[in-house]
């Protein structure tokens, strides 16, 4: 019999494009793992099994999980629980048997990283690691997918304001980071056992070159205008966002100001076959994502 893959956040932008390059293989049996079974993609050959506490819920996400042999474990959404929420997750899962977990962390993880989701990051790799599960992590770097929502229209122009100094990111496409997902979740030869694998996008960009390449995809004047921590927090506190939502926010240019989000890996094309797409690359084949900025 072939094994069972789950998929948490099958209902969500990431989560969902993994489930739906599994869909349909003959080597896998699928199980979309959501909150709310009526926003499950209706896929070919998936089951669906709802956890409506979703991560907070360790006892309905271990019913959710019975059976399991891999997981793709996304991380949960920016939220002031967010590190108990992955920890209930790790324990769900170890409780149900899963075999192995694939999680999605981030670029830069460390207890002492800038970037304060990072740090989240890291206390759940360790979580993982203490369960002694089969494991791989997937370190992602910032989505190239974001870009353009770090804009906003001043006078016709799109103006990336930040303080991320004159530091570098090496911004990926979630559908890069869909495909390495598929293909380690696919590969349950142990090879990639144990590792940890940064995804990133082809080449590590300054803010003013993403800048530039909203520009040249959109049509649209877009610069990237330097900022004070003090004039980001200035900036962002009238959204009426709680402090601990903007001090993500703030902190992941700072990690990118110190070189935190720079690094350049090969693991999209090792272990798709394909080279990673540039961000102009991403922003054409997604005009979606850059909507917000026609004005």
């Amino acid at each position: 019999m072939s094994p069972t893959v789950a998929v948490t956040g099958a209902s969500g932008t990431l989560g969902g494009r993994v489930a739906r390059r599994l869909a349909g293989r003959s080597d896998v049996r699928l199980r979309l793992v959501v909150r709310d079974p009526v926003r499950a993609p209706r896929l070919p050959g998936a089951e669906v099994a709802a956890a409506p506490g979703g991560y907070a819920d360790g006892p309905g996400l271990t019913t959710a999980l019975a059976g399991v042999h891999t997981l793709y474990l996304v991380s949960a959404a920016e939220a002031e629980d967010r590190v108990q929420q992955h920890l209930t997750a790790v324990r769900a899962a170890a409780d149900a048997g899963v075999q192995r977990v694939v999680y999605t962390s981030f670029l830069g993880a460390a207890p002492d990283a800038v970037f304060t989701l990072a740090r989240q990051h890291a206390v759940t790799e360790d979580a993982i690691t203490a369960t002694g599960v089969r494991a791989t992590v997937l370190r992602h770097a910032v989505y190239a997918d974001f870009v353009p929502f770090f804009a906003t229209l001043e006078d016709g122009r799109a103006v990336i304001a930040a303080p991320a100094g004159d530091g570098r990111a090496a911004f990926v496409s979630r559908d890069d980071l869909a495909d390495v997902g598929a293909a380690v979740l696919l590969d349950d030869s142990g090879a990639l056992d144990g590792r940890t694998l940064d995804v990133t996008g082809p080449e590590a960009l300054s803010l003013d070159e993403a800048a530039a390449a909203l520009a040249e995809v959109t049509g649209r004047p877009a610069e990237y205008r330097r900022q004070t921590v003090e004039e980001a927090w200035a900036t962002r506190r009238p959204t009426g966002h709680p402090d601990w939502e903007i001090e993500g926010w703030v902190s992941s240019y700072l990690a990118i100001a110190a070189g935190e989000m720079a690094a350049v890996s090969d693991v999209v094309p090792a272990l798709t076959g394909h080279p990673a797409r540039t961000v102009a690359e991403h922003l054409r084949a997604s005009p979606g994502d850059w909507a917000h900025l026609r004005g």
